[in-house]
């Protein structure tokens, strides 16, 4: 298995391409402080931690960033502060939240300015609308920047999204969709490889969630918060070098604290991100509205977190 240091080497050394894309990649929590600012300093230790652990590349602005909860300057922001932390040595991605298309096309053009490596489109989070409108507004999105682009679908925790028959057509009428960011089940995301014959890299996410089953049906990798990432990438690292029985093992290790935290977004960005703080040594703080701890969740936290022990330095 590499180490951590050696796997942040070799994305430095060659040009990022996204046929190339694999892996474990760190989507970013929202960190704020008492007064529910974003938190520079907690931010950049974020980025640290996730480096040090390996990770195949980095990812902001997706659902366990909070973006609903940030305006659009401080959506840029992130987009500043975690391709100025990465330095280079692991591909970013941004994740474009907006209601309109010259909205998410103004945050599209901040992203490749500042340097991101590819896109995430997100559906707007208005209305519900049929399978043509989205695909509509994907395309007119994705054909106003250079960099390549992504479609997240995630209709169990969105509430919208597309069939697989339609993220087919979509990326046949726009040749820079290039990838997916799934949120589903093994089973149809399966379908999804299936349907798009295996030509369509994708990645799910679920806080890791089936894992080495996404990684055995062909998915590319997985975008996770960082709770238990330094985890996956061992699970991940293994699988790929063969080791099954060590995957299995570093899976079942991280799975129980997945399971607890994975009972829905608010859930994630209540009890995921104090997993990572008490891991961190990172004190968190919500900006509201939000989800508040139970003492009994408290208490599961921190014994999740005795059973992961602290993060690689």
């Amino acid at each position: 298995m590499r180490s951590p240091v050696r796997a942040i080497e070799e994305a430095a050394m060659h040009e990022f391409r996204i046929d190339e894309l694999h892996g474990i990649h760190a989507i970013l929590y929202a960190l704020f402080d008492r007064d529910e600012r974003l938190d520079r300093e907690a931010m950049r230790r974020q980025v640290e931690i996730c480096l040090a652990s390996g990770v195949h590349g980095m990812a902001a602005l997706g659902l366990a960033t909070e973006a609903s909860k940030l305006d659009e300057s401080e959506r840029m922001m992130v987009m500043d502060w975690i391709i100025e932390d990465a330095g280079g040595r692991v591909p970013v991605a941004v994740t474009i939240f907006g209601s309109s298309v010259e909205e998410q096309i103004r945050q599209a053009r901040h992203a490749a300015t500042a340097g991101a490596d590819w896109l995430i489109l997100q559906p707007p989070m208005v209305g519900q609308f049929s399978a043509a409108e989205y695909i509509g507004f994907f395309g007119r999105v994705a054909d106003r920047t250079d960099l390549p682009v992504a479609i997240q679908n995630a209709p169990a925790l969105m509430g919208r999204g597309l069939t697989a028959a339609d993220i087919r057509d979509l990326v046949r009428r726009h040749p820079n969709i290039r990838l997916v960011k799934g949120e589903g089940p093994v089973v149809d995301i399966a379908n999804l490889i299936e349907v798009t014959e295996g030509q369509l890299p994708v990645f799910n996410g679920r806080a890791g969630m089936e894992l080495l089953d996404n990684l055995r049906i062909g998915c590319r990798g997985l975008i996770l918060a960082p709770d238990s990432i330094d985890y996956a990438v061992r699970a991940y690292e293994f699988f790929s070098d063969g080791w099954d029985d060590h995957a299995e093992e570093a899976y079942r290790q991280m799975l129980p604290g997945v399971v607890f935290t994975m009972q829905g977004i608010e859930n994630l960005l209540c009890y995921g991100k104090r997993l990572f703080g008490v891991r961190a040594g990172i004190e968190i703080h919500d900006r509201a509205p939000a989800m508040r701890p139970t003492a009994t969740g408290l208490d599961m936290t921190n014994r999740y977190a005795a059973c992961l022990g602290g993060f690689p330095e």
